[in-house]
């Protein structure tokens, strides 16, 4: 529902209204990637009279397709289908993604920070006062504490972004390089969407307060503030869990 992250995700809506998707419920219950971010969005169809979600249509040029496709994890994590809905001016029929069964987990919460992004679109979007309420007052999932992050000792090899080019199962974020081979099923797409490339900069245009204005300038010359360094430690963390540290990254 948040241009700002609609934005981040490579797609420039031409046109974005409130619109409302009747017969189907909002859940949380798609599994995140990165086990910390908790829960992500999903919506399942209902016969529970009155149920619905409302939310935001944009439309987009039919290019930007396969770019969303890539960060959606469509075929992977989440389907792709074709619904109607209630714009405040007509029908129309808008593609939505639903979560696929290995990626379902009904324990899930999402983060706040995934709240907060959804409420930002919400409040913008002008969706009932009593919709964003209940959005406000879902649970959310309860993040460990984090120390600063220290690599390990023998990832001694440095890479820039011309060498790390040639290694495209590895990824690098926050000064950190670590080698994908090894992951999981569920981050096998992820080795091709993250390999060979950093981060950094995508995983901070994703934090609810982007504005999505950041550059790579910023990580250079530290002009980080304290909320930045935390998400990205915690990434730091997560990416040392999923994946091994194999040296380090020189912006």
């Amino acid at each position: 529902m948040d241009l700002t992250s609609i934005r981040a995700k490579g797609v420039q809506p031409l046109t974005s209204e409130r619109a409302v998707l009747r017969g189907w419920e909002l859940l949380f219950n798609v599994a995140h990637y990165f086990r910390h971010e908790g829960g992500v969005g999903n919506i399942q169809q209902t016969t529970r009279a009155g149920v619905e979600v409302q939310g935001v249509v944009h439309l987009c040029d039919d290019a930007d397709l396969p770019g969303l496709d890539a960060v959606e994890a469509y075929g992977i994590g989440y389907d792709r289908i074709t619904v109607r809905v209630e714009s405040d001016h007509e029908l129309l029929d808008a593609v939505v993604y639903t979560g696929m069964p290995g990626f379902i987990d009904d324990t899930c919460r999402p983060t706040q920070r995934y709240m907060n992004i959804l409420l930002k679109g919400a409040r913008s979007a002008g969706l009932p006062e009593d919709y964003i309420t209940m959005l406000n007052n879902f649970p959310t999932h309860v993040k460990k504490m984090r120390l600063p992050f220290v690599g390990p000792g023998d990832a001694t090899k440095v890479f820039n972004e011309q060498s790390l080019g040639q290694y495209p199962d590895h990824t690098a974020i926050a000064g950190y390089v670590f080698d994908m081979s090894g992951a999981r099923w569920q981050h096998e797409h992820l080795v091709d969407l993250f390999g060979g490339s950093d981060m950094t900069l995508w995983h901070l245009k994703r934090l609810d307060s982007s504005d999505g204005s950041e550059t790579l300038d910023d990580i250079r010359h530290d002009k980080l503030g304290d909320g930045q360094r935390k998400y990205l430690n915690e990434y730091l963390h997560e990416y040392n869990r999923e994946y091994t540290c194999v040296g380090r990254f020189e912006y």
